[in-house]
């Protein structure tokens, strides 16, 4: 490699320094794009709500998209997206007898308030 294409970090290592940016896009489910990227209060309740009663935060914040919450699902009907949100805390309740289900609810709440926080610090997201 030429000289300039590289140059050495503090530990000895060489780097290539040519400007190559990597974009990295996680694939949502349809579920999982329909969670409503709310302000950071509700999402800290929903995340309280779905800890002690699984489904409760889910079915909480499937209303905030009626009231104009965006997700990552923009070519969606907004009452496709709340009919979403309701199938998923219907199977978190469902399925909570058997633990997934609160399980699945209390990683639903904290993906919540990771949302809210990216919108919080201003951090665009990826729709």
């Amino acid at each position: 490699m030429d000289h300039k294409d590289t140059e050495m970090n503090e530990k000895g290592v060489s780097s290539s320094t040519s400007g190559v940016v990597v974009q990295v896009r996680e694939k949502k489910g349809l579920l999982r794009a329909a969670i409503p990227c709310m302000p950071f209060p509700v999402a800290v309740i929903c995340l309280f709500l779905n800890t002690f009663v699984p489904g409760l935060g889910t079915f909480v914040s499937a209303f905030t998209v009626l009231c104009g919450a965006r997700t990552d699902l923009p070519d969606r009907h907004v009452c496709c997206v709340f009919w979403l949100n309701v199938a998923a805390a219907f199977i978190q309740i469902l399925t909570a007898i058997v633990m997934v289900g609160w399980i699945m609810s209390i990683f639903w709440g904290m993906d919540m308030v990771i949302l809210a926080s990216y919108k919080d610090q201003g951090v665009p997201q990826q729709l």
